[in-house]
């Protein structure tokens, strides 16, 4: 599947023939800090769902999964038993929170998406932008860690979505004006952000920080966005009188009437709407690779259980999050080893992945914990290279003349897919609760 078109061909030999650029690792390091610290609060946020929920009383059982109602055959009735108690053997209903963590998901997300969906259409207004992130994602860190009330909390959890929407559309955007590596960083940083931001939460909570607590101790990370946005990164002029003057002074004027219609620049709302289904090609298979994968993730995570080990409910549900993480950022890394031009591939093997999870989450029917550690490790990879590769390809073969655009919109594929996610895992989620428990927790 690896690619050895002429358009990667081409790419390269430009690479070699350009005159090095000693400053260049200003703006791939800040990239990739710009990608962890624009993902961080939202993987913390959904990380961070099950605690959210048992604050807003959402929880059918006891903390962590640590206090459930058993069945006690000694005694032939249901008792509340600890779960490391030797008498403490089955279930009598599934250990479900009422709500499902896919409402978190979409508070999570679909800020982030009416945000993509405005922004595409707007001037790059790059610092008032990124000013904008950084007070949100400040903002939904210390809403969530004072909260008083479940309003509060979710508006939290919505000024974080908004952020992270906001910064990915801007940076994505502005991505098109410098080397073409800088989408390899911003990616493996997104990435990073998956590992960073589940593993920070994970282990201060179990370290014994309160979740609100280590709310308060992550503001330092819209801290470090503002330094690297502001201090790091090489700044360049987008306005469109800049652009024409530095192609001036290097002889380099282009006259679009000279180019094919479907490679000079858009001009007005009409062409750019126009333009949307020819981009398809690369959101289609976007949009299909997260809604699966969100769907496993919001829905069926937190209903794949194994009682008896050494982790509670809780702790299992915080890891499968590290783990599928981590898959991520490798695959989000590693787009310049080797990428794949068929995100389809992709797509249709996470579709196998939900199946899995589905009828895991039904039946219970995997013997080990670990089997379900590798396949959140293979999905998280499935996942990471589908949006690697996708803007990736993009960088290459979009006009240059419409990369900005096309980046911005195109941004919007993997928050319709986790939208659609969200929306679909509840019902799901609340109709497997329903049924019978299964063997493994009887």
């Amino acid at each position: 599947m690896a690619t050895t078109s002429t358009e990667d061909e081409r790419s390269l030999r430009e690479d070699r023939e350009a005159p090095r650029d000693r400053g260049l690792w200003r703006d791939l390091v800040a990239y990739w800090i710009l990608g962890l610290c624009n993902n961080y609060g939202y993987v913390v946020m959904l990380t961070a769902a099950h605690d959210i929920l048992k604050e807003l009383g959402g929880g059918d059982h006891g903390d962590d999964g640590k206090s459930m109602m058993m069945l006690d055959p000694l005694a032939g009735n249901s008792t509340l038993l600890r779960s490391g108690d030797p008498a403490a053997f089955a279930y009598e209903k599934r250990p479900c929170n009422k709500l499902s963590t896919g409402a978190i998901l979409l508070a999570d997300i679909l800020p982030a998406l009416s945000i993509k969906l405005v922004a595409s259409f707007l001037p790059l207004w790059k610092h008032v932008r990124v000013a904008g992130c950084v007070s949100l994602a400040a903002a939904g860190f210390l809403l969530v860690a004072f909260a008083t009330s479940d309003w509060v909390l979710f508006l939290g959890v919505i000024c974080t979505s908004f952020s992270s929407g906001l910064g990915e559309a801007t940076f994505l955007a502005y991505a098109s004006y410098f080397n073409k590596n800088v989408i390899s960083t911003w990616s493996s940083g997104t990435g990073g952000a998956g590992v960073i931001g589940s593993l920070s939460y994970t282990g201060l909570t179990a370290a014994g920080l309160s979740p609100k607590a280590t709310m308060l101790v992550m503001l330092v990370v819209p801290a470090l966005e503002a330094c690297s946005f502001w201090v790091l990164l090489r700044h360049k002029d987008t306005s469109k009188d800049a652009l024409e003057e530095t192609a001036d002074s290097a002889k380099q004027a282009i006259d679009y009437s000279t180019l094919p219609e479907d490679e000079r620049p858009l001009e007005n709302w009409r062409q750019k709407l126009g333009y949307i289904p020819s981009l398809f090609i690369f959101m289609i298979p976007l949009i299909l690779v997260y809604l699966f994968e969100y769907f496993i993730n919001q829905g069926m995570f937190e209903l794949v259980y194994f009682p008896g080990i050494s982790l509670s409910q809780s702790e299992q549900y915080r890891w499968y999050q590290v783990l599928y993480q981590v898959g991520v950022f490798i695959s989000r890394s590693s787009v310049n080893i080797v990428h794949f031009r068929h995100v389809w591939v992709m797509a249709l093997l996470q579709f196998i992945n939900m199946v899995f999870f589905i009828f895991e989450a039904i039946y219970m029917f995997t013997p080990s914990i670990w089997i379900i550690f590798v396949l959140i490790l293979w999905e998280g990879l499935l996942g990471g290279g589908g949006y690697v590769n996708t803007f990736y390809r993009m960088q290459i073969e979009v006009p240059e003349a419409r990369r900005e655009y096309a980046m911005m919109i195109t941004s919007i594929s993997d928050s319709v897919g986790i939208a659609l996610a969200g929306i679909a895992s509840i019902p799901s989620h609340n109709a497997i609760c329903d049924l019978p428990v299964p063997a493994r927790l009887q």
